[in-house]
């Protein structure tokens, strides 16, 4: 039900389907709260992080657009240039709302999918919590110089130092409409006043956006959950495998492997869907699992057989990430 209520939104924010006028009634009352909240949070911002170097990473639609694949390439980048980067999220889907400190071992269900993949992949710490401000204070305790705000944009009580607004360059803004007609959490001007657009696809789909940089996801090597056996994606071609994907965009994940010439027969989950066995009962036993890295932190220890998870890299233009890492220099100089 979940999942038939998730497609029915996606339908009517991203297809032909005009939106009912229960949702269109509530559009203005989101928006009028939202900029109360906004106007609020910035004059509640704490004086004691003034001094901390924050970057915030986000977007203006509801779901995924390809935050945490930027987040993990600005953390290494970061790291690679001397710098000590670590990670503040919320966490969302994950059980609680306490501050905690996410490990190589921790729980999904505790800590949140996001997160744990961010401080898989990343190497730096990672603390969720749902005072923010607290979470980088925490970070700062541990000798973080530059703290990265995953999917802060919209949490205006925590300050910031740049602002960088990642758009889906295949769903961009739907019907353009605010949150529930629509998937807007911000209106589309928005971009006007942050530092840096990136799109998950090709630029060209924001014109008016004269300085938004292009990234794409390059995934080469699949590792089983099983073991750290790995394969290179091209050693799938031909094969028909159970394309497993509960992400924002799952079709997104589908079409990359398909760009790889697999067959895929997909089955698309809920964004940040809990895992069960019998999730998998379905599928052919036949035939492979592939999964994207998001789903494989909460499927490990499930006793699946043949299954593997597609590690992914944000790549983005080289010249784009010379002049962010100069801006942070000055700006900590």
């Amino acid at each position: 039900m979940l999942y038939e209520n998730e497609q029915k939104l996606i339908r009517i924010w991203y297809g032909d389907e005009a939106p009912p006028f229960a949702l269109r009634a509530l559009a203005p009352l989101y928006r009028s709260v939202h900029a109360l909240n906004r106007w609020l949070g910035i004059r509640r911002r704490p004086r004691d992080l003034e001094q901390a170097y924050i970057i915030v990473v986000g977007n203006l639609t509801a779901g995924g657009s390809g935050k945490t694949p930027l987040v993990v390439r600005l953390c290494r980048l970061l790291a690679q240039a001397g710098f000590k980067p670590g990670v503040v999220s919320r966490g969302y889907g994950r059980d609680g709302r306490d501050l905690r400190l996410v490990g190589q071992g921790s729980d999904p269900r505790q800590v949140g999918d996001e997160p744990l993949l961010i401080a898989r992949r990343a190497g730096v710490p990672v603390v969720v919590a749902a005072d923010r401000c607290e979470a980088v204070r925490r970070l700062l305790e541990r000798g973080v110089d530059v703290v990265v705000a995953d999917d802060g944009l919209q949490h205006y009580r925590l300050p910031r130092n740049l602002e960088i607004c990642v758009v889906d360059g295949s769903r961009v803004f739907g019907n353009g409409r605010s949150l529930p007609a629509g998937p807007l959490r911000e209106p589309v001007e928005r971009l006007e006043s942050v530092d840096y657009v990136v799109v998950n696809g090709d630029p060209g789909v924001l014109p008016q956006v004269g300085e938004a940089v292009g990234m794409h996801m390059q995934g080469g090597v699949l590792r089983s959950l099983d073991n750290d056996q790995s394969w290179r994606l091209s050693q799938f071609a031909g094969c028909r495998v159970n394309a497993v994907a509960g992400i924002g965009n799952p079709e997104r994940f589908f079409e990359l492997l398909r760009q790889a010439r697999i067959k895929v027969n997909p089955w698309p989950f809920p964004d940040h869907h809990a895992y069960a066995p019998a999730d998998f009962e379905p599928m052919d036993p036949e035939l492979p699992v592939l999964m994207t890295e998001k789903d494989a932190v909460k499927c490990r220890g499930l006793g699946l057989n043949n299954a593997w998870c597609l590690e992914v890299e944000a790549v983005l233009p080289a010249d784009w990430e010379s002049a962010l890492l100069r801006r942070v220099i000055e700006d900590n100089a």
